[in-house]
């Protein structure tokens, strides 16, 4: 059976899963559906059409499916779903899409998103995102897997993170990051590779010093980028990791790819 508190609101037609419990002045609308073994703490508002999977912990003003913040929205039944096992501590919100973007945001299995983090409409967060207290999506942003967002980095709309990326702290990320990219500085440039978050993920001595290589020739060789990058094409073959950054390069369609400031050696996390 689920617990509610007293004071707690839950609208007619909200589904709780069982185990769940929601705690003191928490308010849950009719059109919300939370799963199984989830825990509320206090002061919890979940709205719109949000669907929560099961054990998800949620702490005190934590605003879930609120409208977005996009002056096109006319109050369009849009949706919020979000995955199992996450963590959502003080202050975070995350909004429903827009008819423009799609009509859906969605956030993936086991994310921690420390205090004031804020995921915008139309946005897709991958699993086990971890977002330091205020890092800050705009709309139609792309994460992927194992996304690390350093504390109060801001990240442009319709921009793309690729999987594993590592975000440093006080960045404003206005291009594309490559997969197991490391970016740091005040208008984000790539640094290099998240070499420690690779090593996490079980790459091999020799497949980070396949992946190094390629790294090195694509954005540290001679001549002008576009040159490089179809120098480095039939390198796709050599690891995955490799072609899953091709891709992520061909795949671009909004914003310019994050590059290496000029002058400045690559560097490794």
């Amino acid at each position: 059976m689920s617990k509610i508190d007293p004071t707690a609101r839950v609208e007619d037609g909200a589904v709780i899963g069982e185990g769940t419990v929601i705690g003191p002045y928490c308010i849950i609308g009719p059109n919300v559906v939370i799963g199984a073994n989830c825990r509320l703490i206090s002061h919890v508002q979940i709205m719109g059409h949000t669907t929560l999977g099961d054990d998800n912990v949620i702490s005190p003003f934590v605003v879930l499916g609120g409208a977005p913040q996009d002056l096109s929205y006319r109050g369009e039944p849009h949706r919020l779903e979000i995955g199992s096992g996450g963590t959502f501590r003080e202050g975070v919100t995350m909004n429903i899409g827009t008819t423009k973007g799609g009509g859906l945001t969605k956030v993936g299995n086991s994310g921690f998103f420390m205090n004031n983090a804020h995921v915008a409409h139309d946005c897709v967060v991958g699993d086990n995102a971890i977002f330091a207290t205020s890092a800050t999506l705009g709309g139609h942003v792309e994460v992927g897997d194992a996304v690390y967002i350093g504390g109060l980095s801001a990240v442009h709309q319709f921009t793309r993170i690729g999987h594993g990326v590592m975000v440093g702290g006080v960045c404003g990320v206005r291009g594309d990051i490559i997969p197991y990219g490391l970016v740091n500085g005040q208008y984000a440039a790539l640094e290099g590779l998240n070499v420690i978050g690779m090593k996490r993920r079980k790459f091999t001595r020799e497949r980070l010093a396949t992946v190094r290589a390629f790294y090195q020739k694509l954005f540290h060789g001679p001549g002008v980028f576009a040159d490089r990058l179809a120098a480095v094409r039939p390198l796709a073959g050599e690891d995955p990791a490799i072609a899953e950054i091709l891709a992520f390069i061909e795949g671009g369609r909004h914003r310019a790819l994050c590059l290496p400031e000029i002058g400045r050696p690559a560097t490794e996390h």
